[in-house]
C-alpha cells in the first residue's frame, strides 16, 4: 500500500497556524512592527490575488446539475 501522507490537511494547517502565531509573537516581543506591516501587506495582497483569480462563476453548478 502506498502511504499518501503522514499528517492530514487539518493537522498541517493547524501546525502552520501555530507557527505563524509564534512568528507574530516573536516579532511583537522584539518590537519589529515594521516587518509585521510588510508581512500583513503581502498576505493581504496574496488573499486578494486568490479571490481575484478564483473561478466563482461555476461554484455550485456541478451540484445543481446533478440534483436535477
Amino acid at each position: 500500500m502506498a502511504k499518501t501522507g503522514r499528517y492530514s490537511r487539518r493537522t498541517v494547517s493547524f501546525f502552520l497556524m501555530v507557527a505563524v502565531a509564534i512568528l507574530i509573537g516573536v516579532l511583537i516581543a522584539y518590537e519589529q512592527i515594521s516587518i509585521l506591516y510588510v508581512l500583513a501587506t503581502l498576505s493581504l495582497v496574496a488573499l486578494l490575488l486568490v479571490v481575484g483569480f478564483a473561478d466563482l462563476e461555476n461554484v455550485g453548478r456541478a451540484e445543481m446539475e446533478t440534483d436535477r
